[in-house]
């Protein structure tokens, strides 16, 4: 219980909100938890008709899904050529729909990669309607130790510990998702069935009353370790890394959104879409396997990108190594371009190589193997073989196939 009260006020000052909730098991599920307390809190005050929630364009998917879920309808507040939420839409939709407005979803730094410009502008519009500000702050990488959530407009947000706080992120979870929020709305943070949550009349988000309580150490010796000197560090770093990919690639690539400066918060979208007439954003993903690299995410936030969110944890030796792999396949692609690769058989197109197909006693390729295993003088020393070559997966998805034995009656 010490555990669950000292990490709890840790996250309350590094968000600046006054009551946390451990509950959530995923953001997905913080996000719904953290509708809930609005929801709870306007049936409170005899408001129970708001209905209508704000969602920028560019937010996570998670966000209209969770605000569906709880029955509100979605409004989609638009986004400009930067990126930004576009201010004038915003006001718009606030005042058509000022009798039913219940809350404003917002991703701060934007899903975009940027520092939302007029984020206080924003918060300050719908907190005049009486509109709760909900902060999906799965981004919070590019803020903690610099600024606090509470400061900026909203009321309640929530932070993934599987994200930010160390716990591992991969492997299927289990992930953490908690909410923190200001007094007004702390009444209706979750309660739980078996285990007095303080009086929290919220109904339960997960089985458990501190979620994955297992893997709450985690974060919790993360922040003890890290301090608030080490936490805005890592912060800082994983800004510093992000731009330092986004400037590398520049020359070879457009990366798509910038904020005013020039710069991005902790990750950056690189446009593939100029390419397309040569490459598509898969054949880039699938020979990213060649050089010894997962893709980033792809084809989210904008179809035709990768969004690449280095993180602070990864030395600039490994970051050196992407941005080479990644300027070697801009090369590729100029071969292409420019006539000296064949269109459609060509190492970009056939990506990955699997060993097998490299071994083989019969290449048609006219590329050599050297050039489809080994694009790259590192791939020598610490070679990653694909264990699947390239699969269609547009194909995979149309044409579903059963592999479950045939039950009796459909046999």
């Amino acid at each position: 219980a010490r555990l669950f009260r000292e990490l709890e006020t840790w996250i309350g000052a590094l968000t600046g909100f006054d009551a946390v909730s451990l509950q959530p098991n995923a953001g997905s599920q913080g996000e719904y938890a953290g509708l809930m307390a609005i929801r709870g809190y306007h049936q409170a005050n005899g408001q129970g008709h708001r209905d209508v929630c704000l969602i920028p364009s560019s937010a996570h998917g998670t966000n209209p899904a969770s605000a569906v879920m709880l029955g509100l309808e979605v409004v989609v507040v638009q986004c400009d050529e930067k990126g930004n939420i576009r201010v004038d839409d915003l006001e718009a939709k606030a005042e058509k729909y000022k009798d039913r407005l219940s809350a404003l979803m917002v991703t701060y730094p934007s899903t975009h990669g940027v520092f939302e410009e007029a984020i206080d502008r924003i918060t300050g519009i719908v907190h005049e309607y009486g509109v709760q500000v909900y902060m999906d702050c799965a981004n919070l990488n590019a803020m903690v130790g610099l600024i606090r959530p509470a400061d900026i407009g909203a009321d309640v947000c929530h932070l993934n510990l599987h994200k930010t706080f160390c716990i591992p992120h991969g492997g299927g979870g289990p992930g953490m998702g908690p909410i923190a929020c200001r007094a007004h709305l702390a009444p209706h943070l979750p309660g739980h069935e078996q285990v007095d949550q303080g009086g929290r009349t919220g109904g339960a988000v997960s089985a458990a009353p501190w979620g994955s309580a297992s893997i709450l150490p985690i974060s919790w010796a993360y922040i003890a370790m890290c301090g608030p000197d080490g936490l805005a560090m890592a912060t800082q770093v994983a800004i510093l890394n992000a731009n330092y990919i986004a400037k590398r690639l520049a020359p070879h690539y457009p990366v798509l959104y910038t904020g005013k400066s020039g710069y991005n918060a902790h990750e950056c979208i690189i446009d593939l879409r100029p390419l397309k007439a040569w490459v598509a954003v898969d054949d880039v993903a699938k020979r990213l396997m060649d050089y010894g690299f997962h893709a980033p995410t792809m084809s989210f936030p904008v179809v035709g990108t990768l969004m690449v969110e280095p993180t602070e944890s990864e030395s600039k030796a490994e970051l050196d190594r992407f941005c080479e792999a990644m300027i070697g396949i801009a090369g590729e692609i100029a071969a292409v371009r420019e006539g000296r690769a064949d269109p459609s058989d060509n190492p970009l197109r056939n990506a990955p190589h699997t060993a097998a197909a490299v071994c083989a006693n019969e290449w048609k390729h006219p590329y050599g193997r050297e050039e489809a295993a080994f694009p790259a003088p590192w791939t020598r020393e610490h070679k990653y073989w694909p264990f699947v070559a390239r699969v269609d997966n547009a194909y995979g998805d149309r044409n579903l196939i059963c592999s479950c034995d045939a039950w009796p009656h459909t046999a």
